[in-house]
Protein backbone atom coordinates (compact mmCIF):
# COMPACT_ATOMS: atom_id res chain seq x y z
CA UNK A 1 0.00 0.00 0.00
CA UNK A 2 1.40 3.29 -0.82
CA UNK A 3 0.55 6.30 1.54
CA UNK A 4 1.47 9.58 0.97
CA UNK A 5 0.01 10.30 5.12
CA UNK A 6 -0.99 8.43 8.25
CA UNK A 7 -4.80 9.47 9.66
CA UNK A 8 -4.47 9.84 13.27
CA UNK A 9 -7.00 10.06 15.87
CA UNK A 10 -6.22 11.24 19.77
CA UNK A 11 -9.11 11.15 22.39
CA UNK A 12 -8.47 12.27 25.81
CA UNK A 13 -10.13 14.68 27.68
CA UNK A 14 -6.98 16.49 28.98
CA UNK A 15 -6.60 19.12 26.07
CA UNK A 16 -2.82 19.53 27.40
CA UNK A 17 -1.95 16.26 26.64
CA UNK A 18 -4.02 16.57 23.27
CA UNK A 19 -1.65 19.62 22.20
CA UNK A 20 1.17 17.74 23.44
CA UNK A 21 0.04 14.98 20.89
CA UNK A 22 -0.54 17.27 18.13
CA UNK A 23 3.09 18.93 18.40
CA UNK A 24 4.91 15.46 18.81
CA UNK A 25 2.89 14.27 15.84
CA UNK A 26 3.65 17.45 13.45
CA UNK A 27 7.46 17.25 14.31
CA UNK A 28 7.11 13.57 12.59
CA UNK A 29 9.02 13.35 9.17
CA UNK A 30 6.32 11.10 8.38
CA UNK A 31 3.15 13.57 7.05
CA UNK A 32 0.13 13.25 9.63
CA UNK A 33 -3.10 14.25 9.32
CA UNK A 34 -4.71 14.34 13.54
CA UNK A 35 -7.86 14.56 14.65
CA UNK A 36 -8.51 15.05 18.23
CA UNK A 37 -11.39 14.63 20.55
CA UNK A 38 -12.43 15.51 24.42
CA UNK A 39 -14.76 12.26 25.28
CA UNK A 40 -15.33 8.64 24.06
CA UNK A 41 -19.16 9.35 23.16
CA UNK A 42 -18.02 12.12 20.29
CA UNK A 43 -15.00 9.83 19.39
CA UNK A 44 -17.24 7.12 19.08
CA UNK A 45 -19.92 9.12 17.11
CA UNK A 46 -17.47 10.12 14.42
CA UNK A 47 -15.89 6.93 13.65
CA UNK A 48 -19.10 5.04 13.52
CA UNK A 49 -20.34 8.07 11.38
CA UNK A 50 -21.00 6.52 7.61
CA UNK A 51 -18.55 9.53 6.37
CA UNK A 52 -16.27 9.31 8.62
CA UNK A 53 -12.61 8.80 7.33
CA UNK A 54 -11.28 5.70 9.56
CA UNK A 55 -7.91 6.94 10.75
CA UNK A 56 -5.03 4.32 10.43
CA UNK A 57 -4.29 4.57 14.39
CA UNK A 58 -6.29 6.25 17.15
CA UNK A 59 -5.07 6.92 20.70
CA UNK A 60 -7.49 6.80 23.47
CA UNK A 61 -6.78 7.74 27.38
CA UNK A 62 -7.49 4.87 29.22
CA UNK A 63 -9.47 7.00 31.77
CA UNK A 64 -11.13 8.70 29.35
CA UNK A 65 -14.86 10.43 29.80
CA UNK A 66 -18.39 10.41 28.39
CA UNK A 67 -17.53 6.88 26.94
CA UNK A 68 -15.20 4.51 29.00
CA UNK A 69 -12.07 3.32 26.73
CA UNK A 70 -12.73 -0.53 27.14
CA UNK A 71 -16.29 0.33 25.94
CA UNK A 72 -14.63 1.88 22.90
CA UNK A 73 -12.39 -0.89 22.43
CA UNK A 74 -15.31 -3.22 22.65
CA UNK A 75 -17.84 -1.46 20.08
CA UNK A 76 -14.22 -0.70 17.45
CA UNK A 77 -13.87 -4.89 18.09
CA UNK A 78 -17.28 -5.65 16.91
CA UNK A 79 -17.61 -3.50 13.41
CA UNK A 80 -15.86 -5.28 10.48
CA UNK A 81 -15.43 -1.32 9.41
CA UNK A 82 -12.05 -0.92 11.72
CA UNK A 83 -10.39 -4.00 11.32
CA UNK A 84 -7.49 -2.34 9.21
CA UNK A 85 -7.19 0.46 11.80
CA UNK A 86 -5.04 0.22 14.99
CA UNK A 87 -5.90 0.83 18.67
CA UNK A 88 -3.68 2.48 20.94
CA UNK A 89 -4.41 2.84 24.58
CA UNK A 90 -2.08 5.18 26.58
CA UNK A 91 -2.38 5.94 30.68
CA UNK A 92 -0.83 6.87 33.47
CA UNK A 93 1.00 3.52 34.87
CA UNK A 94 -1.28 0.63 35.67
CA UNK A 95 -1.82 -2.50 36.58
CA UNK A 96 -0.46 -5.18 34.73
CA UNK A 97 -4.17 -7.06 35.22
CA UNK A 98 -5.80 -4.39 33.64
CA UNK A 99 -2.80 -3.75 30.66
CA UNK A 100 -3.91 -7.66 29.62
CA UNK A 101 -7.30 -6.90 29.81
CA UNK A 102 -6.48 -3.66 27.53
CA UNK A 103 -5.19 -6.51 24.86
CA UNK A 104 -7.67 -8.89 25.60
CA UNK A 105 -10.17 -6.48 24.21
CA UNK A 106 -8.55 -5.77 21.29
CA UNK A 107 -6.01 -2.71 22.03
CA UNK A 108 -2.92 -3.41 19.75
CA UNK A 109 -0.50 -1.27 21.22
CA UNK A 110 -0.35 -0.09 25.20
CA UNK A 111 1.57 3.30 25.87
CA UNK A 112 2.26 3.97 29.15
CA UNK A 113 2.23 7.91 29.55
CA UNK A 114 5.02 9.60 31.80
CA UNK A 115 5.41 12.75 32.99
CA UNK A 116 8.93 13.52 30.96
CA UNK A 117 8.23 14.65 27.70
CA UNK A 118 11.20 13.52 25.74
CA UNK A 119 10.34 9.79 27.26
CA UNK A 120 6.88 10.57 25.58
CA UNK A 121 7.79 11.71 22.32
CA UNK A 122 10.22 9.00 22.08
CA UNK A 123 7.44 6.39 22.62
CA UNK A 124 5.04 7.80 20.28
CA UNK A 125 7.52 8.61 17.65
CA UNK A 126 8.22 4.81 17.91
CA UNK A 127 4.34 3.86 17.86
CA UNK A 128 3.99 5.68 14.65
CA UNK A 129 7.20 4.87 12.78
CA UNK A 130 5.93 1.24 13.49
CA UNK A 131 2.40 2.07 12.51
CA UNK A 132 3.76 4.06 9.19
CA UNK A 133 5.95 0.13 8.62
CA UNK A 134 2.84 -1.61 8.63
CA UNK A 135 0.75 0.70 6.30
CA UNK A 136 3.29 0.87 3.77
CA UNK A 137 5.03 -2.56 3.80
CA UNK A 138 1.19 -4.49 3.81
CA UNK A 139 2.56 -6.26 7.30
CA UNK A 140 -0.28 -7.78 8.53
CA UNK A 141 -1.55 -5.65 11.50
CA UNK A 142 -3.42 -8.11 13.28
CA UNK A 143 0.12 -9.58 14.43
CA UNK A 144 0.68 -5.98 16.02
CA UNK A 145 1.05 -6.00 19.63
CA UNK A 146 3.34 -3.55 21.31
CA UNK A 147 3.94 -2.27 25.27
CA UNK A 148 5.83 0.66 25.26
Amino acid sequence: MNKEFLNVIVADNDDRTLIIFKNILKELKISIKVQCFNNGKDLMEYLNNEDAVVPEIVFINYTISGKESMDCLEEIGSNSKFNNMVTAIFSEPISENEIEDIFVKGAHIFMKKTECFESFKKVLTEVITINWQYHTSGLNKDHLILKV
